[in-house]
């Protein structure tokens, strides 16, 4: 899968790869090498999760002086954009892990974020158990997952669906109802007793994310590992980080497209009898075929990069202890601004690669279908529709934007 350092790959005490490092594009040049195999069905996400670990890269967020690699914002969704070009699944299994890291910097004051932000200067991945496939209004938080007490702790029991990259990790932060009809946050060990997660995941993209059922039966918590949502540190717009990173995927996914579009037309030796030029680099038709997708691209990293840019500054000011309610705002705007383009943008240019390879770019062997399978699937997270909705409503008539889930 690519040639990283023996250090990296073996010994645990090693340094977190800090951003722009050499050690950082080796492993994300080693997890585009292994891409192919996956899709074909012939590896899994696994090995790739493997050089992740070794690389310390669930730290990349956490500052130097706790012994993480202390990557601003920016630099973490500009990690996102390389690894979505190498292989969208494996960001898409770490996004839950980092929405917990950003949390967690902001609520180190809190003793259960004290205990779980030991567990991952120990190396351990965490994943969410959030949604249920019952829920009527997604994203309202609700759902039947329970704590019922036993003994000094309690005992979790409940199914969650869309469980993204807990099949890799090591910890779940489970949503469940408390006995006293509070919600809560729960942490549980994937591989303790009555932790069941199941890799049925049949999404037409994305397919080896396990983005499928977690099931909890009888599962022993302890008491310092229950948090109570309302004691939870809460900031403006939760959810901007988890939607603009998903933004940020299909980003990386058409940065993708670009460069195979390149490359496709750099290997055709023959045109059509009634094309313009006989050599297809000197057809102006696949030039500015080639030239669209380059701009769209560009265009599509330059937007999420500027809210992540504005979502940094706000998370600062909360890391200050002063929330600059202000910049949250903004940076939700500008990131559902940038899905409401992004999206049909990224799926147009994913159509148009088989403009410019031809039939055989059609061949299973170039596996170029799975670009548009990939983005539609991330997409769908989210419908756009509702953005751009919400973003008008807001421009004509001053309506806050939703500060639930899911927006």
């Amino acid at each position: 899968m690519g040639t990283i350092d023996s250090k990296l790959a073996t010994d645990p005490g090693v340094a977190p790869v800090q951003a722009g490092s050499a050690a950082l594009r080796e492993l994300v040049a080693a997890i585009a090498a292994g891409t192919a195999a996956r899709e074909r069905g012939e590896a899994d996400a696994r090995e790739a999760i493997k050089l992740v670990r070794a690389a310390r890269l669930g730290l990349f967020r956490v500052p130097t002086s706790e012994g993480g690699a202390g990557a601003t914002l920016p630099q973490l969704f500009e990690l996102v954009l390389d690894l979505a070009e190498a292989d969208s699944n494996i960001p898409h299994i770490l996004r839950n892990h980092f929405a917990f890291v950003e949390k967690a910097l902001r609520a180190r004051h809190l003793p259960q974020y004290q205990r779980w932000t030991a567990l991952v200067r120990d190396g351990g991945l965490f994943g969410l158990g959030a949604s249920e496939l019952g829920t009527q209004n997604i994203g309202d938080g609700d759902g039947n997952t329970r704590l019922e007490p036993a003994g000094n702790g309690y005992r979790l029991s409940g199914v969650k669906y869309y469980s993204t990259g807990n099949l890799y990790f090591d910890h779940i932060i489970v949503n469940a109802k408390a006995p006293d009809g509070r919600f809560a946050g729960v942490r549980v060990a994937v591989r303790q007793p009555g932790v069941d997660v199941r890799d049925d995941w049949d999404g037409i993209g994305q397919r080896q994310t396990a983005s499928g059922t977690t099931v909890f039966t009888d599962v022993e918590v302890a008491a310092g590992d229950v948090l109570v949502l309302a004691d939870d540190v809460k900031l403006p717009h939760q959810a901007t980080f988890a939607q603009l990173y998903l933004t940020t995927i299909i980003a990386g996914v058409l940065r993708r497209v670009a460069k195979d579009a390149v490359e496709l037309v750099q290997r055709r030796e023959r045109n059509y009898y009634h094309a313009v030029a006989p050599r297809p680099v000197d057809d102006p038709l696949l030039q500015e075929t080639v030239g669209e997708l380059q701009s769209a691209a560009f265009v599509a990293e330059a937007a999420v990069l500027n809210a992540a840019a504005v979502l940094g500054d706000a998370f600062d000011s909360a890391i200050a202890g002063r929330p600059d309610e202000g910049l949250f705002v903004e940076a939700a705007l500008r990131s559902a601004k940038a899905k409401v383009v992004i999206d049909p943008l990224a799926l147009q240019g994913a159509t148009k690669l088989f403009d410019v390879g031809g039939a055989s770019a059609a061949r299973q062997v170039a596996q170029l279908d799975r670009h548009w399978r990939n983005i539609r699937t991330i997409a769908s997270h989210n419908p756009g529709l509702y953005k751009a909705r919400v973003v008008g409503n807001h421009a004509l008539n001053g309506v806050p934007l939703p500060t639930a889930a899911f927006f």
